[in-house]
């Protein structure tokens, strides 16, 4: 993977679709832009928010991290 900037937990969080048009999760240490998806129209997915780290949550999925594959990776999770 390229170098890809670094952000914490709390500049992540303000990706949610609300307080910033950006929408982000974090899967595993990795953030991907979800902003395009029509599954994630206003920071919501289901019972998910934008705007935070996905990793124990995928479990209870109904897809596997494959998902992922098809969005565009902005950074990492300090």
């Amino acid at each position: 993977m390229a170098e890809v900037p670094v952000y914490s937990k709390s500049q992540l969080a303000l990706r949610n679709g609300q307080d910033k048009p950006q929408i982000w999760v974090a899967y595993k240490g990795i953030i991907y832009d979800v902003t395009e998806s029509r599954l994630w129209r206003n920071g919501k997915h289901y019972e998910h928010w934008a705007g935070q780290d996905l990793t124990a949550e995928l479990a209870d999925a109904p897809h596997t991290q494959t998902v992922f594959e098809k969005f565009d990776v902005v950074g990492r999770l300090s």
